[in-house]
């Protein structure tokens, strides 16, 4: 639940609006943690001067799963700009009646040529001049002049009663809930911000600050908790803030800069570095003012603003700190600094439990042989695309609760290391998500022997297994059988037929010899299975729609989700045969599914969370996630929208 602070949360001048009150609590809750498409998401396009490379990717609100919404134009661009003025909330004032009396003269009762006209005070409503037509237009201007005078025709309001039994201030049912329970109700009136919104947000929350003091101090911690920075500015004023207020800086838990760009409000360098909002000094100043600090969620776009510094506070200073995730960094400063901390006193154990160096691909392995001995907490670790080593691998604490491990395209890394890692590591024995995948066309880690190793040592925990890019063979599939009891994704390496991957869903054809195994068959629990390994040549389509397999019928439920190669997408998305066996075709980026649309009589829709996805609904992740949070931004892109 990420926050990003917009506004002071000082209660001076700061009214909600009316017409900016979400209305997004009354939405359904699936199949994301809280709703995350935005009504305006369909308005006039921003300047051009807003767009830039940065991607973002988020699930979308929707019946059918692997929807999602993705832009290249900022998030929070006008944002921003909108939430520096108030916002006035005054009530506009109430339509007025016209109707008027003739008062005649006193002498000539009977005259209209000499009476006057008045407003008639007995006529219900009549609140002045203001609404009278002249010569068709509303030209007096006089009801707000009497106004601010105090003298307008209108009834004085009935004087309230006071209910005697309205508890006294701060005496309310409410104020007196525990802290813990307080919180966590006002946390669910924290709403992120869409892909594209430009609208104000949490002035429920800004209303709570004006309530009361109990209510006050729950909703600044609902504020200050988890910060989402979307850009430079916003990062200055919570800096401001919190260097103002030192006691707001001990609320912070969580900085996500997943959603930063740097290009949102200046279009070049020279403009950023000469306006100095995140530099690495103010990057320094605002660690040393979040001392409590638990998660730190950085990305490409912040890399140059991490230097050793800043890395020494990280993994030295910040004693609760226990998920970091530098996801793409791999610009030279970022090495550089890396390399230079390697040369000093480091702890024996570091605090740091949950680590992701996805795609860091510059770091040296240097990096790797030292950090991983000192994570004897480790329980996410995510090093997809580095030069970690064999070496480094094995050197992870056997106190290590490894539950998340992410090891795709790390070609330094050997199939029998891994499989020893695998079979003997007391730290790996609890995994819940495994990727081993690769990118087939240039590097293999595992062939028919290793799979024949592997799969047999695989743990029953796992929930989600990647085996992408292995060399496979018709005989793995008596292997893989067990998993699929527990398994909800599974992504299937090459040179498989639909033939063989139907194995997984139905037992065998019975005989004499394997009735016993047909009356004992077990229903798989597969939710998703990654079949992009095959290009639109290997993919035998007529066999996969055909009568005789069952993959794409009814009966392969729970089975929701399919995993094609992109160049299959437009050739599916035309084909009537896809829908009348009751499923469509969707992408994002680089990636495409097959998704199995759901009728009013089977039900709803699985909404697709899971406690080991961390906050993801949908299926497929290619990033491990290091903290509870809604997917979007730029990790949104690394989890769903590229290959691998």
């Amino acid at each position: 639940m990420d926050r990003t602070i917009t506004s002071s949360p000082s209660p001076v001048g700061r009214r909600p609006s009316q017409k900016h009150t979400s209305s997004k609590l009354n939405q359904s809750p699936t199949p994301s943690l809280r709703d995350t498409m935005d009504p305006l998401e369909n308005t006039t396009p921003p300047d051009k001067s807003l767009r830039s490379s940065f991607s973002s990717v988020r699930e979308a609100d929707s019946d059918l799963a692997q929807n999602f919404t993705s832009t290249k134009i900022s998030s929070y661009s006008k944002l921003a700009e909108e939430a520096e003025e108030a916002v006035d909330d005054l009530p506009s004032p109430p339509e007025m009646a016209t109707q008027t009396q003739f008062i005649p003269p006193i002498t000539q009762p009977n005259s209209r040529l000499h009476g006057c006209w008045f407003p008639a005070v007995a006529a219900e409503g009549f609140q002045g001049w203001k609404q009278i037509g002249v010569r068709g237009r509303q030209a007096s201007k006089s009801y707000g002049d009497l106004q601010a005078l105090k003298i307008v025709w209108s009834p004085a309001p009935p004087i309230k009663k006071k209910d005697p039994e309205r508890p006294p201030p701060g005496q309310s049912t409410i104020e007196k809930l525990p802290a813990e329970i307080l919180g966590q109700i006002i946390d669910h009136l924290v709403l992120d911000v869409p892909p594209n919104g430009v609208s104000a947000r949490n002035v429920d929350l800004m209303s709570l600050l004006l309530t009361s003091k109990t209510l006050h101090s729950a909703t600044l911690n609902a504020l200050y908790k988890n910060i989402t920075i979307p850009h430079s500015r916003i990062f200055r004023k919570f800096l401001s803030h919190i260097a103002q207020n030192k006691e707001l800086g001990t609320i912070v838990r969580r900085l996500d800069f997943s959603h930063f760009n740097p290009t949102t409000l200046f279009a070049t360098a020279s403009e950023r570095a000469t306006t100095r909002n995140l530099t690495p000094e103010t990057l320094m100043q605002c660690l040393e003012l979040t001392p409590f600090l638990r998660e730190f969620l950085a990305q490409e776009y912040i890399e140059d603003e991490i230097d050793a510094n800043v890395l020494r506070k990280l993994f030295f200073g910040l004693e609760r700190l226990q998920g970091i995730d530098f996801c793409g960094c791999s610009s030279t400063l970022f090495k550089n600094s890396f390399q230079s901390i390697l040369l000093s006193d480091w702890p024996e154990t570091l605090s740091i439990s949950r680590l992701s160096l996805h795609k860091c691909i510059t770091l040296p392995s240097s990096v790797f042989e030292t950090l991983l001995p000192r994570l004897g907490n480790l329980t996410h670790l995510d090093l997809a695309g580095t030069r970690v080593t064999n070496e480094a691998l094995l050197s992870i604490p056997h106190s290590a609760k490894i539950t998340h491990l992410n090891l795709s395209k790390c070609k330094l890394l050997t199939a029998d290391v891994i499989i020893n890692f695998i079979a003997n590591h007391p730290a790996v024995k609890g995994l819940v998500v495994l990727s081993l995948g690769v990118d087939a066309r240039s590097h293999q880690l595992l062939d028919e022997d290793d799979l024949s190793k592997l799969i047999p040592v695989l743990p029953h925990s796992l929930r989600s297994l990647s085996l992408k890019g292995s060399k496979m063979a018709a005989s793995h599939i008596d292997l893989l059988r067990p998993l699929t009891k527990h398994l909800e994704e599974l992504a299937l390496g090459r040179r498989l037929k639909i033939t063989d991957v139907d194995r997984l869903f139905v037992p065998d054809e019975s005989n004499d010899d394997n009735i016993g195994e047909e009356l004992e068959w077990v229903p798989h629990t597969l939710k998703y299975l990654d079949l992009s390994d095959y290009t639109a040549t290997e993919l035998d389509l007529i066999t996969m729609f055909g009568r005789n397999t069952s993959i794409m019928k009814k009966y392969s439920s729970p089975l929701e989700v399919i995993e094609i190669t992109d160049d299959l997408y437009p050739r599916l998305a035309k084909s009537p045969v896809v829908k009348q066996l009751g499923w469509t075709v969707m992408e994002n980026g680089s990636r495409a599914w097959l998704v199995r649309v759901h009728s009013p009589e089977d039900g709803p829709r699985d909404s697709g969370l899971r406690s080991w996805k961390m906050g993801a609904s949908f299926w497929g992740m290619r990033k491990i996630p290091i903290a509870c949070a809604e997917v979007g931004g730029m990790y949104g892109s690394y989890m769903f929208k590229r290959k691998l």
